[in-house]
């Protein structure tokens, strides 16, 4: 089920951003718990830091890469059809300044009625193309880190045992 244009947002957006949700909800007590059960207990604070310190970056980061795919896939997206419509290049120009605005561009009202629905229409479409991106990429780095657990982490027992000696 893939996001669209003038869909409902419980259905049609809701559903990918409460999956992202509850696998960093998932994700979150497991790493914790790994990191906390790997080291010896004298140095349990350093480690609890190191953990937060790393989490919030990778958190930083992520919203910073995303936030450049979603941008450059909507330029794209958009540039591509307002070429494709022959939409006036007075619009387009217009457009330039406001491009970090994403779906909230505002139209040059002095264009006529069907030439701002098929402008707005373009503007809708290329944000959706920008989310279905982030999505995909998002859930893409879910599998690889998922697959990275499965083949690099390995069970120790009795490691927190040993350590206590």
């Amino acid at each position: 089920m893939l996001p669209t244009v003038g869909g409902s947002y419980w259905i049609k957006f809701f559903p990918p951003v409460a999956v992202l949700g509850l696998g960093m909800a998932i994700c979150v007590a497991p790493l914790t718990t790994a990191v906390m059960s790997s080291v010896a207990e004298n140095h349990a604070g350093i480690a609890s830091g190191v953990n937060n310190a790393v989490a919030r970056t990778a958190s930083l980061v992520a919203i910073a890469v995303l936030g450049i795919v979603m941008l450059h896939v909507f330029n794209h997206a958009l540039d591509s059809r307002l070429a494709e419509w022959n939409v006036p290049p007075s619009v387009t120009r217009s457009f330039q300044m406001q491009r970090t605005k994403l779906a909230a561009i505002a139209i040059p009202e002095d264009q006529d009625p069907a030439s701002q629905q098929l402008i707005r229409g373009a503007i809708d479409e290329s944000f959706v193309s920008g989310f279905r991106m982030v999505v995909a990429l998002g859930a893409a780095l879910a599998v690889a880190s998922a697959a990275t657990a499965l083949f690099w982490i390995r069970a120790t027992p009795g490691l927190r045992a040993a350590q206590k000696t």
